[in-house]
C-alpha cells in the first residue's frame, strides 16, 4: 500500500512540474514602438509602447506603455523623468478567468553617449518606483536600479550592427532580479526613422527566456509647428 501510495505522489509531482510550463522552451516576440518629440532646444518628450508575446504572434505576456520628458544637458548628457503603465499575465498556460498584474511605475534616468572610431556607446543609469497589483499576492510597492550599455557600429551609411546587456539590481529581497542580452540588425531609412530586428536572451532569476524583437524609432520636431 505504502509503495502504491509513493508511486501515485511521484506520478502526480511529475504531472503538476509537466503542466506548469513556463515558457522558456518557447521563442517568443517583442513588437516596440519608440518615439523622440523635440519640443524645444532641450527638451523632448519620449513616448513607447511595447507588445510581448509568449510565443511569436500569440500567447499574451505583457504590455507596456511608457513616457518621459527629456532634458538634453548636452549632445553628449540626457536626463529624464518619465511614467510607465503596464498589464502583465505572467502565466505561460493560458487559465480561464486569469487577471493580470498591472503596474503603475515611476523612474528617474541618465544617459551619457561616447565614441570610440566608429564605435558608438551609451550608457543609460536608471532608478524605478514601482507600485504593483497582483490580484493574488495584493499590492506592493518595489524600487529597482537598472543599468544599460549599447553598442552600435555602423556597416554603411544605412546599415548598422547594435548590442547590449543590461542588469535589473532589486534594491530590496533578492538583489539580482534580471539581464538582457541583445543583439540586432539596424537600417536607417533617413535621419528620423529607423528599425532593427534582433533577438533577446532575458535571464530571468534562474530562468531564461529567448526572444525575437522587431523595433521601429521615429523622431519628430514639434518646435516647427510651434513657429508656424
Amino acid at each position: 500500500m505504502k509503495k502504491l501510495l509513493i508511486a501515485a505522489i511521484v506520478l502526480v509531482s511529475i504531472q503538476t512540474s509537466y503542466s506548469q510550463n513556463d515558457g522558456q522552451n518557447d521563442l517568443g516576440a517583442w513588437a516596440m514602438l519608440f518615439t523622440t518629440n523635440r519640443i524645444s532646444e532641450k527638451m523632448s518628450i519620449h513616448a513607447e509602447a511595447q507588445y510581448r508575446n509568449f510565443e511569436v504572434g500569440s500567447n499574451f505576456n505583457q504590455l507596456l506603455l511608457r513616457t518621459a520628458l527629456n532634458y538634453n544637458i548636452s549632445e553628449r548628457a540626457m536626463a529624464s523623468f518619465g511614467y510607465g503603465y503596464i498589464t502583465t499575465d505572467g502565466t505561460f498556460e493560458e487559465s480561464e478567468g486569469e487577471e493580470n498584474t498591472t503596474e503603475h511605475r515611476i523612474y528617474q534616468q541618465f544617459v551619457l553617449r561616447n565614441n570610440v572610431g566608429k564605435l558608438k556607446f551609451s550608457h543609460r543609469y536608471r532608478f524605478e518606483q514601482r507600485f504593483i497589483n497582483n490580484p493574488v499576492s495584493g499590492t506592493d510597492a518595489q524600487y529597482r536600479a537598472r543599468y544599460f550599455l549599447r553598442i552600435t557600429h555602423p556597416l554603411s551609411e544605412q546599415l548598422y550592427v547594435t548590442a547590449y546587456d543590461e542588469v535589473f539590481l532589486n534594491l530590496q529581497g533578492d538583489t539580482f532580479s534580471q539581464n538582457r542580452l541583445y543583439g540586432a540588425l539596424g537600417y536607417k531609412f533617413n535621419k528620423n526613422l529607423r528599425s532593427e530586428i534582433g533577438f533577446l536572451k532575458n535571464h530571468i532569476g534562474n530562468r531564461n527566456f529567448e526572444r525575437l524583437q522587431v523595433a521601429l524609432f521615429i523622431n519628430t520636431d514639434l518646435r516647427k509647428k510651434n513657429k508656424e
